[in-house]
């Protein structure tokens, strides 16, 4: 892998995962970009000029005034004095002849220390000393004039634009209103998106959102718009199969009431006593078929108290004989379908009931999931066959299907219909009493 391949690797793994980070970074970066390259052309080019301008200026009056001292005849210190202060804005005092004082040292941000320097050497071109640091509001300038020092101080805006930090300030202002007015603008057409997410996983749960409704940006109401075509579709294709499931189970139960009747007319036989097995085998297949094929889809969810169902279940398996341990953990309360997710742990328990002699659940429940374990010390089921019970219709020819109950094989498929339909999932594992183990996790 090339060095340049690894980088963009870590760069993407790194790199923020959600559209509103992701939609800011598409939006500072440009701008942080844009206002790094205007500052450097401000401050190299435009603030370097300014200052070397101003810092000429400086310099040539300081010649003046180093000019007339020097004239002949000489022009009085006293004069200098007045004309450097009331024409040039320079306060200047010459002292005794004296060693200049060694030069400091330069400062970090030394442009204007540079550039005056430059200037005084090229315009008086004698021993001078600088210091523009000492005084925050002046810059002290020392001429070695011969018979004399001239000292000079010249406001520190004389020689330098000081005014550069109004720029700083005006660009950094702007661009916290413009990313303020973008994050605005951002969040506003995101919660459209959040609210299209919730609305899809609330109705992958069976739970209604009545309160949704497309906005947001075109492309937005778009997508909230087919969605929600889409699940009109989906819950008038559910009413349909529901309808006809109706209509069907209608009938079927009214042809086997007349086998019923029809036996019970007849004088008591082996052959009646077989043919009343037949249709009451014949009664629960129905009725296996058809709620697989309903799934309780129509029920709405609701707020259900889960230790009161487990205990419940707990108690219908007790009456088949074996041994069971109900133990809850979190929250009560969950939402979900009450009647469904019954039948859905009822599934489990009752199997677990069938072919063991010890049962033990336990919930917990942390106000996102909800996990409910399902533990017997029956035969189990081999795990080359945990998934493919699940496929309606199968009936395993081991130990957990050998005692001729006449099961159809849909109640593990009813199970992870009913689990997935409120966005979970059934899985099976070894349990730690030797059997099976039935994990039911679904958000509540």
């Amino acid at each position: 892998m090339s060095r340049k391949t690894g980088f963009i690797g870590w760069l993407r793994r790194r790199a923020p995962r959600g559209l509103y980070t992701q939609s800011l970074i598409i939006i500072i970066a440009p701008m942080v970009l844009l206002q790094g390259v205007v500052a450097f052309v401000f401050l190299e080019r435009h603030y370097e000029l300014v200052t070397k301008r101003l810092s000429s200026a400086v310099s040539r009056d300081i010649a003046a005034l180093v000019d007339l001292h020097q004239s002949k005849p000489p022009v009085s210190d006293a004069e200098i004095v007045r004309i450097a202060r009331e024409r040039l804005a320079l306060q200047v005092e010459f002292l005794p002849p004296q060693a200049l004082p060694p030069p400091l040292p330069r400062p970090f941000f030394s442009i204007l220390d540079e550039r005056l320097s430059e200037e005084i050497a090229d315009d008086i071109k004698l021993p001078f000393w600088i210091d523009t640091v000492g005084r925050s509001n002046f810059v002290e300038i020392r001429i070695q004039l011969g018979d004399a020092v001239m000292k000079v101080l010249a406001r520190r805006n004389q020689t330098y634009a000081s005014n550069s930090h109004i720029f700083l300030i005006w660009m950094v202002g702007a661009s916290l209103v413009l990313l303020g007015v973008a994050i605005y603008f951002l969040r506003a057409q995101l919660r459209p998106i959040l609210a299209l997410s919730e609305a899809a996983e609330s109705f992958g749960k069976g739970r209604a959102a009545p309160d949704f409704r497309p906005r947001g940006a075109r492309e937005i109401r778009l997508a909230a718009e087919s969605f929600v075509s889409m699940r009109d579709r989906i819950e008038r294709a559910m009413e349909q199969r529901t309808t006809m499931l109706a209509g069907v189970s209608h009938d079927l139960r009214t042809i086997l009431t007349r086998f019923r009747l029809q036996l019970a007319l007849l004088e008591d036989s082996p052959e009646v006593e077989d043919l009343n097995r037949d249709v009451e085998e014949m009664s629960r297949m129905l009725e296996g078929y058809l709620a697989f094929m309903r799934g309780d889809a129509g029920e709405p969810a609701s707020p259900t108290d889960i230790p009161q169902m487990l205990q419940d279940l707990k108690r219908a398996a007790e009456t088949s004989g074996v041994s069971a341990t109900v133990e809850s953990h979190g929250e009560s309360m969950a939402i979900v379908r009450p009647d469904a997710f019954r039948r859905c742990l009822q599934n489990l328990v009752a199997n677990a009931a069938r072919y063991a002699k010890r049962i033990a659940i336990v919930a917990v429940h942390d106000g996102r999931l909800l996990e409910v374990k399902i533990d017997d010390d029956g035969p189990g089921i081999p795990p080359d066959k945990r998934e493919e019970v699940f496929r309606p219709f199968l009936r395993l020819d081991e130990a957990r299907n050998q005692d001729g109950t006449g099961s159809s094989g849909l109640g593990l498929a009813i199970t992870r219909d009913i689990a997935r339909s409120h966005g979970g999932d059934v899985t099976l594992e070894a349990s730690p009493l030797g059997g099976l183990r039935a994990v039911v996790r679904v958000p509540a």
